[in-house]
């Protein structure tokens, strides 16, 4: 008999979690160690330093210490007003004292936003952490008009309907509300590559990126937006001032080759027109 069959299983089980979480924080603390300096700056956790950590398609792209990537420093380059006359998309103007419903909350930004909104309410269609299940293509469960602000960050690619999701979203925004989009695009197809009829997740991985994802957008996102009757500016890399793209790493350091991979990232902000 092994020495270790002698400690009953739900003690290995939990002694084998806290070694594999005490061999994350070891490596962690070495990748800080590595990369220390001040040459970037992450404006979601606050970290510094030489460089930001790989990720699969992209060097330099992750912050190591909260793990963002280049959308969610974009996002938060928006909010924090580093869009130079576009006061109504920094979160005084678009979060403060506002009614928001987030999809598939990032843990990156979650509590910024809980804390600066007037009602903040989480949804997901999977995950148990969120105030509400909700299918975004139909979501009985929430009143026309009621919301100030919808994020949906990297979602629509998972939602079968998408149509269907842009509808709802612009019937659940209040007169003069904003949403704000972002999804994995392609550098230049012309359009949205999508079959219903792909179902393995192997073929899904290989056509669309990854085994949940339903489709891969082209550059026709925008008017896929508009086609529910939502207005949308675009938000992409050269709008930033170039010192902020570097300090930030608002854009890959290297252009991956890989077929699937976002090498420009965009946020979209769609909104829904006053009434009358």
């Amino acid at each position: 008999m092994r020495i270790q069959d002698l400690i009953p299983l739900p003690i290995r089980k939990s002694l084998g979690a806290s070694i594999s979480e005490l061999n994350r924080g070891l490596q962690k603390s070495r990748l800080l160690w590595q990369l220390r300096g001040d040459a970037v700056r992450c404006n979601v956790c606050g970290w510094q330093g030489s460089g930001f950590a790989d990720d699969q398609w992209h060097p330099g792209t992750i912050c190591p210490s909260c793990r963002c990537q280049v959308r969610h420093r974009m996002l938060v380059a928006v909010l924090d007003g580093g869009l130079a006359g576009r006061p109504e998309w920094t979160e005084a103007a678009l979060i403060t004292g506002r009614t928001v419903l987030h999809f598939a909350p990032e843990r990156h930004f979650r509590d910024r936003i809980r804390a600066a909104a007037g009602r903040y309410v989480t949804a997901d269609y999977d995950r148990g952490d969120c105030d509400l299940k909700l299918d975004m293509s139909a979501m009985p469960q929430v009143d026309s008009s009621s919301f100030d602000l919808v994020i949906a960050c990297d979602v629509l690619e998972h939602v079968h309907d998408d149509a269907a999701a842009f509808r709802e979203i612009h019937r659940i925004l209040k007169p003069g509300g904003t949403a704000i989009l972002t999804v994995p695009q392609r550098d230049s197809p012309s359009r949205t590559d999508e079959d219903p009829a792909v179902t393995d997740s192997a073929e899904r991985f290989r056509r669309f990126g990854q085994h949940d994802h339903v489709r891969m957008y082209g550059d026709d996102f925008i008017d896929r937006i508009r086609a529910a009757g939502l207005g949308v500016t675009q938000v992409s890399v050269e709008d930033f001032p170039p010192d902020a793209v570097k300090r930030l790493v608002l854009h890959p350091p290297k252009i991956s080759s890989h077929p699937l991979a976002t090498n420009q990232r965009r946020i979209y902000f769609a909104s829904k027109k006053n009434a009358g």
